[in-house]
């Protein structure tokens, strides 16, 4: 087992355009075709990293929705780790963010949401995500802190009003479905708190499957997201590319 990673590379824009139109023309016709760059690998049996977007607030005042905090070098940094650590061959070539709303969500295992203290949920992306869950689909939160914890509650019991969160120690198998992590306490990177990792499970039986798992007072993704650049150390930094593994793997194999 590997105990150095490497930074994943990563040359991407951040700033993508939503809803272009390409004029395509067939046998002479011009007929208007829809592209989504947002929506990059399209379904092909391969693991790709799938991001939610939401209505919300702009992040703090420095531009962007919320929902694409860290995005895309996080979520494509992710995909370069897992390439090179592990026998996934994940798709390296783009990353896909959807709506809850969007059926093309239930093609893909795994979903990320960022900033869920600003998230909000529609009446049919409440029923699509607690359909996805139920039929097997994970959901992580993540880079969110201290009271911040109640509006993803609270827009989460739309969808699973019957949850029961159970905090989960270092014990659990999620935290080791890969790679060994020596620390699972990753310190956040900006914001002095004590994060601590909230589950539910699938029936609310902890003896199955984790459904969703909450990083609380955490933000995994900020290290991932500036991993090539030395702004963090690298023992933080290779713990949280380590959890993050740990997580894909542990929803692809439960």
């Amino acid at each position: 087992m590997t105990q150095n990673l490497k930074p994943a590379l990563t040359g991407t824009a951040r700033h993508l355009a939503v809803g272009v139109l390409l004029a395509v023309v067939l046998g002479g016709a011009t007929v208007a075709v829809q592209v989504d760059p947002l929506y990059q690998v399209p379904y092909n049996g391969d693991f790709t990293f799938t991001r939610i977007r939401y209505s919300g607030p702009g992040f703090r005042g420095y531009g962007g929705p919320s929902w694409s905090h860290d995005y895309p070098e996080a979520d494509r940094n992710m995909q370069m780790i897992l390439d090179e650590f592990t026998g996934m061959s994940p798709n390296t070539s783009g990353t896909n963010v959807v709506l809850l709303e969007d059926p093309r969500m239930f093609k893909h295992p795994f979903i990320y949401i960022s900033e869920p203290g600003y998230w909000r949920i529609t009446q049919e992306g409440a029923l699509n995500l607690r359909n996805y869950l139920l039929k097997g689909g994970f959901l992580i939160f993540d880079d969110f802190e201290a009271d911040q914890w109640y509006n993803m509650d609270a827009q989460l019991s739309r969808a699973l009003p019957e949850r029961e969160w159970v905090e989960l120690d270092d014990t659990h198998p999620i935290f080791g479905a890969f790679f060994y992590v020596e620390d699972i306490y990753v310190p956040h990177p900006s914001v002095d708190v004590e994060p601590r990792y909230m589950a539910i499970f699938e029936d609310n039986d902890p003896k199955k499957r984790v459904m969703v798992l909450a990083n609380h007072n955490s933000d995994l993704a900020e290290y991932w997201e500036w991993s090539t650049s030395g702004l963090f150390a690298v023992d933080p930094t290779n713990d949280a590319y380590r959890l993050g593994v740990n997580y894909i793997i542990y929803a692809l194999t439960h």
